[in-house]
């Protein structure tokens, strides 16, 4: 290979790495999170999600709505058809 085109590759590789770090992502998360808790609302379960969720929520700054999904005898298969975050 050529001096001149090795010059050329290797700008072009250094040029695509400094503006893939001004790119920048969002920052996580946009939306408040939240918790499922695939128990009815005041058994144990849901009790230790409302005493975790504060904790959390101070540790990453952002808002935790608890969600009960009651059903299907805690499978996390019925937690599954929750949708994802960001949607």
């Amino acid at each position: 290979m050529q001096p001149l085109a090795r010059c050329l590759i290797a700008a072009a590789a250094a040029a695509a790495f400094a503006f893939a770090s001004l790119a920048g992502a969002q920052s996580w998360p946009v939306k408040s999170i939240r918790l499922v808790v695939n128990f009815p609302p005041g058994g144990a379960t849901d009790v230790v999600a409302r005493a975790f969720a504060p904790r959390l929520s101070e540790a990453l700054g952002q808002s935790i709505v608890i969600d009960n999904r009651a059903g299907a005898g805690g499978r996390p298969r019925a937690v599954s058809r929750v949708p994802a975050c960001g949607m």
